[in-house]
């Protein structure tokens, strides 16, 4: 009986030419580096058969609209060369969001919504291989002090085979080292303020919905509203009125950027963000702000813009 342990797992994500069509990931070109993983090989639901008989008992079910999940965590750096895709830029592009190269300069991302790109996903446990096709997603992003940074990405795919097949050798030298957040490491600004923040988080907020019809089979990402929240040190208001500027729905830009070596820094620029209800918080006796942001479109797919220069 062969063993299996649960810390021999490995990764490999490619994005697709023709969507469902698996692009073949290898451990040498497409590892991605995780944490804090979770794999589902056969989320989906269930159908009861309701027959009508003379005694009781469970009749079982019927698996329909299968699919599976991935979810996990990747570290926020660049890829250490400016201009240089990061080692997760597929992620980002199954999350519909476009890459834009400027070589030598700097790799931008933005949202999209339409012609949205899929990836294929071989998950591997410790021999056991299972292979998703057509797979899209959605991802959050935490930046607090004293902390790694890290996208948490939620893919969703077709499923493909499963079969027993030894685990891959994998290259993860593309992943280079974060830097913790801090006040060396890191900026924020929103609306004008500038002052201590205690953490800032970002939900992109793509909705994905598994589509399963006759003829046709897909994960469709349908619909985008992504917001946030910020907690700053609370000041007086007259150094800035979180409350008039939420009364009166007042839009304003933001701004934070994390990393200062070029090849490893990375800016988040949104133009129009609207602050939601503000309340008060405690951390160590002071007093902050939390305070929810909705991130706004200014022309269209223009919400933010993610940098990696």
């Amino acid at each position: 009986m062969a063993k299996r342990y649960f810390r021999n797992r490995a990764i490999l994500v490619k994005r697709e030419t023709v969507y469902g069509t698996d692009s073949v990931p290898t451990g040498v070109a497409n590892a991605m580096q995780m944490t804090n993983v979770e794999f589902d090989p056969a989320a989906g639901q269930e159908v009861t058969r309701d027959l009508v008989l003379p005694y009781m008992g469970h009749q079982g079910v019927i698996l329909v609209g299968s699919y599976g999940t991935l979810a996990g965590e990747v570290e926020v750096a660049g890829s250490g060369v400016a201009g240089t895709v990061p080692a997760f830029g597929d992620l980002l592009r199954a999350c519909a969001m476009r890459e834009v190269i400027t070589v030598g300069q700097d790799v931008k991302y933005n949202p999209i919504s339409t012609g949205q790109e899929s990836v294929s996903i071989r998950f591997n446990a410790d021999g056991v291989q299972h292979i998703l096709v057509g797979a899209r997603g959605t991802w959050t992003l935490d930046m607090a002090p004293l902390a790694i940074p890290r996208f948490k990405f939620n893919l969703s795919g077709l499923l493909g085979t499963i079969s027993d097949v030894a685990i891959s050798t994998v290259d993860v030298s593309k992943f280079i080292k974060p830097v913790p957040v801090n006040k060396a490491n890191t900026t924020f600004s929103l609306h004008g303020f500038t002052g201590g923040t205690e953490g800032i988080s970002f939900d992109l907020g793509n909705q994905i919905e598994p589509d399963f019809l006759i003829g046709e089979e897909a994960i469709e990402q349908v619909d985008r509203m992504m917001t946030g929240n910020a907690v700053v040190r609370a000041d007086l208001l007259a150094a800035i009125n979180w409350y008039d500027r939420s009364a009166k729905h007042t839009l304003g830009t933001l701004a934070a950027v994390h990393g200062t070596t070029p090849g490893n820094i990375v800016q988040f620029d949104a133009p129009a963000v609207q602050l939601g209800r503000p309340k008060y918080g405690e951390t160590r006796k002071r007093i902050n702000n939390q305070l929810p942001l909705y991130l706004t479109p200014v022309v269209g797919n223009d919400e933010f813009v993610l940098t990696f220069k």
